[in-house]
């Protein structure tokens, strides 16, 4: 049921025009009486068709009995039955961490809702929705909504009070529990994993949450839970609002990838509360979040650890347009999506351009300013500015000289080469980068032990001088990026290196598991192909598949060899997406 305004005038037509995708099957569209008529008024039933639109959707037309006026109510009933399509994911027990039960969900960002209901599928919309949800029983259901109350029958009925866009709908049905763990989080998850993610995230989030209204001006969205969703989740988290979705890969045991709540989180200011009104310009929700993410982190865990995160940042945008190629179209934050078949589908612009190109040019705006509270003040300004709105990159920029009226009036936007235009619509390597030297104090002795263990003849004295015992994640995995950098390394070293730090190559955190099967395969490390094919079966995140199988198709004929098998065995608990990258990657047929 969609509750319209008619915003403006339009020129006599009587048509609406809605998202929608061949798998969803519309029975009927009809139109409700207004409200405060007379009581006995029918609904009206209205012609319905749905004609092609893009790869990744079709449209609704709906004819309407007249031109509505300016101001005018309309409510839409629409009738239709979905599941097939993109949005929505089945899984069967096999693909769940319990293995007992099936599970749904659905992913919206980015076109992918229209496959779940009709709408208007683009992030310049926003509104409030709210849903009753009748589930099996033994099934429990969860949504990105600010209440929810339980009745009977197993049903559950579900309202979100503040305006977002569509991709921002989200729906989790299956075998899940709660447990709080903090005065307005909780976290769900299987059964069998409440207790590891009760544990991990047990009075973390608050102390994020807290500094990120310090920072960024209040928290609108109520309460703030985290879902721990099962392991064939293709990405690290999902940012929909009072109901962050993660991938289980951020259970590690030691609190060592809380970061990537920090930047789910951050999202609750930009993203979620100040959004990008089209999706080629995705840097203004991620650019702004990796610098928000990074300010709380700075606060939380200091400037040198911060720093070293953000260097690995910049070394994936670094690998990222080495394989593409920096003049590639999508390298540059102002991408132009053009609407129709032959258009870019937005899923596939999905890369690490509008992250961390987006993060070089929001620090700019920074240094530009040159003081770092005033900095944070102008993003309480911006937030608070364009709140439950969506913008646009010239909105933001326009908003950043009015408020820095000097800075205006010394044209910081038309400096040569850093031309706020030329940062948005010339692709290529960001043409400022922020200092991460005070990150150099962990990077330092990370890049002398590298360069030991890459030495022809190993100084094992000079090795064994270097305790890593008490290196934190980011540090290891910088550590692990040099000596992927330096690979194949000589004979014998990889092995040698393996059997010297278990706590890399036996690990069980993620981001280290990902750096050794790389550097196993770039070192034909045979002997530890099993670990590479383990990786793969627990797992499948998107970020952590698609490489390794770049890698092993990019090797030899053994890891080719290695690839296929994996796939075939895993292919069904991959995300569909993530199944036709894979399929891209190996040449095989089928893949759409």
């Amino acid at each position: 049921r969609l509750e319209l305004r008619c915003e403006r005038d339009g020129a006599g037509s009587a048509e609406l025009r809605l998202d929608g995708h061949p798998t969803l099957a519309v029975s009927r569209a009809a139109l409700l009486p207004p409200p405060g008529g007379p009581e006995d008024a029918a609904e009206q039933e209205l012609p319905v068709e749905s004609r092609p639109f893009a790869s990744y959707g079709s449209a609704l037309h709906i004819t309407l009995p007249q031109a509505p006026r300016a101001g005018q109510l309309l409510t839409l009933l629409i009738d239709y039955e979905a599941g097939e399509g993109p949005g929505v994911c089945w899984l069967s027990p096999e693909q769940t961490a319990g293995k007992q039960k099936p599970y749904m969900y659905t992913q919206g960002q980015a076109v992918l809702n229209r496959s779940f209901f009709p709408c208007f599928d683009t992030p310049s919309a926003k509104f409030t929705y709210s849903a009753t949800v009748k589930v099996p029983e033994g099934f429990m259901a969860v949504m990105s909504a600010t209440s929810w109350e339980k009745q009977k029958d197993n049903t559950f009925v579900f309202k979100m009070s503040q305006p977002i866009p569509s991709y921002l709908i989200a729906l989790v049905v299956g075998d899940i529990v709660s447990a709080d763990v903090g005065p307005r989080s909780r976290v769900w998850a299987e059964p069998c994993l409440i207790e590891a993610a009760k544990k991990e995230y047990d009075g973390v989030i608050e102390e994020f949450l807290v500094v990120g209204e310090k920072l960024f001006g209040p928290y609108v969205w109520g309460r703030y839970d985290i879902l721990f969703m099962p392991p064939s989740f293709p990405f690290g988290g999902m940012e929909n609002p009072c109901l962050t979705f993660v991938t289980p890969c951020l259970l590690a045991g030691d609190r060592s990838l809380v970061d990537v709540i920090i930047h789910e989180i951050s999202h609750s200011w930009f993203g979620n509360l100040v959004t990008n009104a089209t999706w080629g310009e995705f840097w203004l929700n991620e650019g702004f979040t990796m610098y928000a993410q990074r300010r709380i982190s700075t606060v939380v865990y200091g400037l040198p650890y911060t720093c070293l995160e953000a260097a690995t940042g910049r070394a994936l945008l670094r690998q990222h347009m080495d394989a593409t190629g920096e003049d590639h179209p999508l390298n540059k934050l102002r991408v132009v999506i053009e609407p129709g078949l032959w258009g870019v589908n937005p899923d596939d612009t999905y890369n690490e351009t509008p992250y961390e190109k987006g993060y070089c040019f929001v620090s700019y705006l920074a240094h530009l300013v040159g003081n770092q509270s005033t900095f944070d003040a102008f993003l309480q300004a911006y937030v608070n500015r364009f709140k439950f709105q969506s913008i646009t990159a010239d909105d933001a920029l326009e908003f950043f000289l009015e408020y820095f009226p000097e800075l205006k009036e010394k044209g910081v936007d038309s400096i040569p080469g850093l031309e706020f235009d030329h940062w948005l619509d010339t692709p290529g390597w960001p043409p400022y980068l922020p200092d991460l030297s005070p990150g150099e104090q962990l990077m330092r002795p990370a890049d002398e032990l590298a360069e030991l263990w890459a030495a022809d003849a190993l100084n094992m004295e000079a090795i064994e001088a270097v305790d890593i015992t008490g290196w934190r994640t980011y540090q290891l995995v910088y550590f692990l990026d040099q000596v992927l950098q330096k690979s194949p390394l000589p004979e014998g070293n990889v092995k040698r290196l393996s059997k010297m730090y278990p706590k890399i190559s036996k690990a069980q955190n993620a981001e280290l598991r990902l750096r050794w099967c790389q550097i196993v395969l770039k070192n034909n490390l045979e002997a530890e192909y099993s670990k590479v094919k383990d990786f793969l079966h627990s797992q499948g995140k998107q970020k952590y598949t698609l490489p390794l199988y770049r890698a092993m198709w990019g090797s030899s004929e053994a890891t080719r060899a290695l690839a296929m098998e994996t796939f075939s065995a895993t292919a069904p608990q991959l995300h569909v997406n993530v199944r036709n990258y894979v399929k891209k990657i190996l040449g095989l047929k089928g893949a759409e």
